[in-house]
């Protein structure tokens, strides 16, 4: 399936389902069911298993009389999957092959882990703050956003993935002027930094996600162009990893990497500046269209 978080012209976010080029409000179609759905992402993820395995099952159900039909995606605005989670978006440095070999460095033993804020996300098709006062180095990378589903602790890579609930797409923007003695958390956490969407596709969807393609454009122009099967640690190492250390709960997202193209990559390097549109995709989940708009101080 593919779940997004959505609104209507007015009213609070609400969970829906992907279907026949519109949105199915997901709360909805369970109660004409006489079935409970949670009302949010979140709370879908919460639920477990059992509830969407259940939601599957009724959104490829015939519907009862009285069921809502299907909303045209032109008359909602989709929001980010997780519009605001509740822990840090985990990232990862330097996990593909070309982009280390493009910034020059050997392939780290060990997976480079840094944290975004969760106000960095932003929705598809919000636009994408530049403040010429804090960086006039503004790049791109596309990125495999992984969403857990499960608690993971201590989890071997060979149930990793049983820990997954789905995955998205990321734009994991960096402002490479405002790296502070090597430190890259800053550079990543400003608000908007985070495009995210344009929806979670369940992971039985995708059972392998090590072969994946993923790209992105600036103003048209195709500057990433790479597959997860590039990737120096995969998702379910990634999550062997991370969770020797620390929990993953329910909902949280990892940023799994970008693969090399990236503005600071190229001779001479590239910068986005207002008025540049970004646009960048993964093969079976979808993509996302951003403008970059003037932010900075009068």
């Amino acid at each position: 399936m593919k779940l997004v978080t959505y609104r209507r012209a007015e009213g609070p976010p609400r969970l829906g389902v992907m279907r026949d080029g519109g949105v199915l409000d997901a709360s909805a179609l369970g109660a004409a069911f006489g079935r409970e759905i949670p009302p949010t992402m979140q709370g879908l993820i919460d639920a477990g298993p059992r509830v969407l395995d259940l939601l599957r099952a009724l959104a490829g159900s015939a519907p009862p009389p009285g069921a809502p039909g299907s909303e045209p995606l032109a008359s909602v605005t989709l929001l980010a999957p997780l519009p605001r989670p509740r822990n840090a978006i985990v990232g990862i440095g330097l996990n593909y092959r070309g982009h280390a070999a493009e910034a020059g460095v050997p392939l780290p033993p060990k997976p480079v882990v840094f944290f975004k804020p969760a106000r960095t996300i932003i929705g598809p098709g919000a636009p994408i703050p530049h403040d010429a006062s804090v960086t006039r180095q503004l790049d791109w990378e596309v990125e495999l956003a992984v969403v857990i589903g499960r608690t993971a602790r201590r989890v071997p890579a060979a149930r990793a993935l049983d820990h997954v609930f789905g995955y998205s797409v990321m734009i994991d923007l960096s402002a490479r002027d405002a790296v502070r003695a090597g430190q890259m958390d800053l550079c990543k956490a400003m608000d908007g930094y985070g495009p995210f969407g344009p929806c979670i596709v369940t992971a039985d969807e995708i059972p392998d996600p090590q072969t994946l393609t993923l790209w992105l454009r600036v103003n048209g122009v195709e500057k990433q162009h790479g597959r997860t099967d590039d990737m120096v640690f995969g998702v379910a190492e990634l999550i062997e990893d991370l969770s020797a250390s620390m929990t993953l709960e329910p909902g949280d997202v990892i940023a799994s990497g970008t693969p090399g193209g990236v503005g600071a990559g190229r001779r001479p390097p590239e910068w986005l500046w207002p008025g540049d549109e970004v646009e960048a995709g993964i093969e079976g989940v979808g993509s996302l269209l951003h403008r970059v708009i003037d932010d900075t101080p009068a």
